[in-house]
């Protein structure tokens, strides 16, 4: 495998802390620390537009599938939805005063993960809240969405995988997945695994047809890993952790491939806390403490 850096997009004044694909498969859009929320154009890198500016950190952004309403979850505030066609606010729920730490949708449902160890469901037409999920004292860090077998799979701080009923929104299950924190959750493509993998830089495979027992253990990175995403085709994972590298893996062996980091590919010089694979030409991005977004293409096809 060959990995070649592309385009490094800089502008945000603090940590890029989350990424989100755009309506169409050459956009997408960054926020962080510094409360802005930009959208780019992979094949415009010098055109980043504001498209809101909120007065604290972002953690979470989530596009709408069926309203393309961006959501963005605002550090001690709440959600907003902005239009980002017309770069205007159009709703907002005060939902908390907790860190947002991340969103995701399922039909008419918006799932938000919350620092106090709630998971709110809020009502996507009304955006009023229909339920609060509360099974832990300590954050609810990342959330994941299993259609096939109606799961809901969600991350905490207290360093367990919570499994709740998507309809029902009952606890269905508890797994002491990790030895610390749990940052990233992911189902595979075909929802047949669930990978975690959180502070203490384990990635985790677990077989969810099978009551979620463990298949593998890796050790990951050597700090935390911060996030994980799987390839457009399915074939592919990558990791991105606090000791500055990105990781590719095979999503069927889960054999690593690649490292990606700054002494061998002009990587990111502090903490890799999002990754966001993109429909466009399969582009892989990065985003990092050092404020700026990476654009890797990958080659596969060559050994180590």
């Amino acid at each position: 495998m060959i990995v070649e850096k592309l385009d490094t997009f800089g502008g945000h004044r603090d940590p890029v802390y989350t990424l989100e694909q755009g309506s169409m498969a050459e956009q997408f859009f960054s926020a962080g620390g510094d409360g802005q929320v930009v959208q780019w154009h992979l094949d415009r890198p010098d055109l980043g537009e504001l498209v809101a500016k909120v007065p604290a950190s972002v953690y979470a952004l989530a596009l709408h599938p069926t309203s393309g309403l961006l959501w963005v979850g605002q550090n001690y505030e709440g959600i907003h939805l902005i239009d980002p066609a017309r770069k205007q606010e159009v709703s907002s729920l005060k939902l908390t005063s907790a860190a947002i730490f991340d969103i995701k949708f399922h039909k008419d449902d918006a799932f938000v993960a919350l620092s106090d160890g709630v998971v709110a469901v809020v009502d996507t037409d009304q955006l009023a809240v229909r339920k609060h999920l509360k099974a832990s004292d300590q954050s609810a860090r990342c959330i994941a969405v299993n259609p096939v077998e109606r799961e809901l799979a969600v991350g905490y701080s207290d360093n367990v995988v919570r499994i709740f009923d998507l309809m029902t929104y009952e606890l269905k299950q508890i797994i002491p997945a990790h030895g610390n924190s749990v940052f990233t959750v992911a189902y595979s493509p075909n929802f047949q695994q669930l990978l975690t993998a959180g502070r203490d830089a384990h990635l985790k495979v677990w077989a969810v047809e099978k009551g979620y027992t463990l298949q593998q253990d890796i050790v990951g990175h050597m700090f935390a890993i911060n996030h994980l995403a799987f390839s457009p085709d399915g074939r592919l994972i990558a990791t991105a952790s606090m000791d500055k590298s990105l990781k590719i893996w095979d999503a069927e062996t889960y054999k690593l491939l690649k490292v990606v980091d700054r002494a061998r590919h002009a990587g990111h010089g502090t903490s890799v806390n999002k990754v966001l694979w993109t429909n466009y030409h399969q582009l892989l991005l990065s985003a990092s403490d050092d404020r700026t977004i990476s654009v890797w293409k990958l080659i596969q096809g060559y050994s180590l």
